[in-house]
């Protein structure tokens, strides 16, 4: 990405998308801008196409047979992603994701970290040990693994997983981080650590944040969008949303009356 796209003040622009599974239109006529270092909530009913749209920013629905965006566009600090010149290696490094349920691979700790590095090509041992420690310190697990970064990463709890795989995705340097709920399969302590590395991990990153949590959307995010049949129903601040939503669609979703 040029020096130029990375001066957009939005970290994320969509303009009217339309994405369809071959014949089944799952997201239509999508408008939303996010601003860069924010946390952005999703939420909505299950189907309802706030985890699609997710994987849009990232094209990791490329690999889906049939799925593309049929309509609109989407910029990412100012690059159009489905331009016929843009990496979708690159941009998926660029757009780390973290899914609901934790993959740490089949390696230790330090390897899970060093992976993502390593395939970019990075050989220094020394360099590599520094991007390891500073990804466990920016995802609030270094004081815990430090001691036993040759383990294997199964021997980590559910949190601990998911707080590696954060790291992992940090350590090859993104700028949006994409979670499709990632505390779905924690415990409320592990939740609550999670939820605090978000509000750390703003700072650095922009976040995306799918969940069917309407509490969590209120504690992490600062804007949040609402999803029906694959429609935004209303995007704005979360302060807001929830105090005040203003389609009465929004206000009977989330005070439970329907979804």
């Amino acid at each position: 990405m040029s020096e130029q796209n990375n001066l957009s003040t939005n970290a994320i622009e969509c303009v009217d998308v339309d994405f369809s599974y071959g014949k089944s239109r799952a997201i239509k006529s999508v408008n939303m801008e996010i601003a860069r270092n924010e946390v952005t909530a999703f939420i909505g009913p299950s189907g309802c196409g706030k985890s699609t749209l997710l994987r849009c920013f990232n094209r990791m629905n490329d690999f889906i047979p049939g799925a593309k965006v049929t309509k609109g566009t989407i910029h990412i600090e100012g690059m159009e992603i489905h331009d016929p010149e843009v990496d979708g290696v690159e941009l998926r490094r660029r757009v780390g994701m973290v899914f609901q349920k934790s993959n740490p691979f089949p390696r230790t700790i330090y390897e899970n970290v060093a992976y993502g590095p390593r395939i970019l090509g990075e050989k220094d041992k020394n360099k590599l040990d520094e991007i390891v420690e500073k990804a466990l310190r920016g995802s609030a697990l270094w004081d815990e693994v430090k001691d036993r970064l040759n383990d294997s990463a199964f021997g980590l709890s559910g949190g601990q997983q998911q707080r590696l795989c954060i790291a992992r995705t940090c350590a090859v340097d993104p700028s949006i981080i994409l979670m499709d709920e990632p505390c779905s399969a924690l415990d409320p302590i592990a939740t609550a650590r999670v939820e605090e590395l978000i509000h750390e991990l703003k700072q650095n990153y922009t976040i995306v944040i799918v969940t069917h949590n309407m509490q969590q959307a209120t504690r992490v995010s600062d804007k949040t969008g609402f999803f029906y049949m694959g429609e935004l129903i209303e995007y704005d601040s979360t302060v807001k949303m929830f105090s005040n939503p203003g389609k009465k669609q929004t206000e009977e979703y989330i005070t439970g009356r329907f979804g």
